[in-house]
């Protein structure tokens, strides 16, 4: 065996691949969009297999959109359940790969692989407790507590959580098919695209979009704080981009809590506490290659 892994940031719209051993050495990389089961899982094997000979890939990783099955003890364990995404229930996504490469595989959510690959290398290195939220086509959310990545009934859904929504002043419905008005349903990208008829991107700073975006995510960010305890937060993902939206994030959470959290984090250094990624988009795929080697090593 050698001293490479291999990554897979399986997404609902692309598939990113990858053949390494951290930030600093990624041998090889491919993208492609996702399509059916069949077709997708056959390339990632096909890319997979035209390294493995030379390079000796010693495990796969893969970080997923789910809802996954993660119960170990499960006769379903690494699959894809139900899922909004079409033609992809209860695809075993695992089982496949694994069967096909005969290699150790390790799956988890794409965010909780995302967190994963802040913690090895980014902005959560040397943490136990923190979160990595992703806001962007939908809202996710992976932690670490006590130096594992949170699992539990089934995984943590950090987008679907109510907010407070005071109809008065934003009667946008949500876009959210199964809470409407939920974190998701109101702070998504396409929540942004719907409410003002233009995608974020577009919307200039000072457009009243991101000052209500801002309001979304602080009230959100103040739930986690006082649930989890996180050492930091981490914010990333496509509406996140939108760089002019952490200083207004981080002085709404601290008017939110009020002083009630008295931690210096928070009250004196709280741009060091919500930050955007290190790593930025390549966070799933290297995460997904972290979770490959601490497979190996029985972490």
């Amino acid at each position: 065996m050698g001293n490479y892994f291999g990554g897979i940031e399986a997404g609902g719209t692309k598939f990113v691949c990858a053949v390494g051993s951290g930030p600093d050495e990624i041998i090889a990389e491919a993208r492609f969009q996702t399509t059916t089961p069949m077709e997708t899982i056959r390339k990632v094997v096909t890319f997979f297999k035209s390294y493995m000979e030379d390079l000796g890939i010693s495990a796969i990783g893969i970080g997923s959109f789910g809802p996954l099955d993660l119960q170990p003890s499960s006769t379903t364990y690494g699959s894809i359940t139900k899922t909004t995404k079409p033609g992809w229930s209860n695809t075993d996504i695992a089982g496949e790969l694994k069967k096909a490469l005969g290699l150790p595989v390790a799956i988890d959510t794409d965010v909780n692989a995302a967190a994963f690959g802040e913690r090895c290398w980014g902005a959560a290195k040397g943490l136990s407790d923190f979160i990595y939220l992703t806001i962007g086509t939908g809202v996710g959310g992976g932690a670490m507590s006590n130096g594992k990545l949170v699992h539990g009934l089934v995984h943590p859904e950090m987008g679907h959580i109510p907010l407070p929504h005071d109809l008065s002043l934003d009667p946008f419905p949500g876009v959210c098919p199964f809470h409407n008005d939920c974190f998701e349903g109101l702070a998504s990208g396409p929540a942004v695209n719907r409410r003002w008829d233009a995608p974020g991107e577009k919307l200039a700073p000072d457009h009243p979009a991101w000052a209500l975006e801002a309001h979304y995510i602080a009230y959100a960010l103040t739930n986690y704080i006082c649930t989890l305890s996180p050492q930091r937060i981490i914010l990333g993902g496509g509406v996140m981009e939108q760089d002019h939206l952490f200083p207004v994030i981080r002085q709404l959470v601290q008017k939110q809590l009020n002083g009630y959290i008295q931690a210096a984090a928070i009250l004196d250094e709280i741009d060091a506490y919500i930050v955007p990624p290190a790593l930025g988009k390549q966070a799933g795929v290297l995460g997904a290659i972290g979770l490959a080697q601490a497979l190996l090593q029985g972490d």
